[in-house]
């Protein structure tokens, strides 16, 4: 998949949030540096349900992100241009994420893979909801305050 940097890469609708203090972000951007987690929810069917319910199973997945993707998902708002994030995502992390284009199209193009982003050729006028705590599939339970999650956004 090769992703032009004239493309605008945008979050998916999927639920997500933040948690922790912050860390390095590009000023100015809305981006927080917090960490990002987000939740999915399974969907089994078949033997598969039945096993979940009797282990008792966890019904969503959780994936957080490391410091950098958590950026870089946060300035995925559909706003910005590729070629733009990365250099924001360049002036934040330096070396630490060179070679900075490679590495960021390779971490674009798995969020594509698995269905949580998408690569548009203009920028986003909020066709779904992008935003932090939102449901789309309605099938998500009430986080857990374990998870320490925000709940003020």
């Amino acid at each position: 998949m090769t992703i032009d940097d004239d493309s605008y890469p945008t979050r998916a609708p999927v639920w997500w949030a933040r948690k922790g203090p912050a860390g390095p972000h590009p000023e100015g951007t809305g981006a927080t540096g917090r960490q990002v987690v987000i939740r999915i929810p399974k969907s089994l069917s078949g033997i598969e349900a039945i096993l979940s319910r009797l282990l008792r199973a966890p019904n969503e997945v959780r994936r957080p992100m490391d410091d950098m993707n958590s950026v870089l998902w946060e300035l995925m708002d559909g706003t910005l241009k590729l070629g733009t994030i990365t250099r924001l995502m360049d002036a934040t992390f330096h070396e630490r994420i060179a070679p900075a284009d490679e590495r960021i199209r390779a971490s674009i193009g798995k969020l594509v893979s698995d269905g949580l982003a998408i690569i548009r050729q203009s920028p986003f006028e909020g066709e779904w909801n992008v935003s932090s705590r939102h449901d789309p599939s309605g099938m998500l339970s009430v986080p857990s305050p374990r998870l320490g999650l925000d709940t003020d956004e």
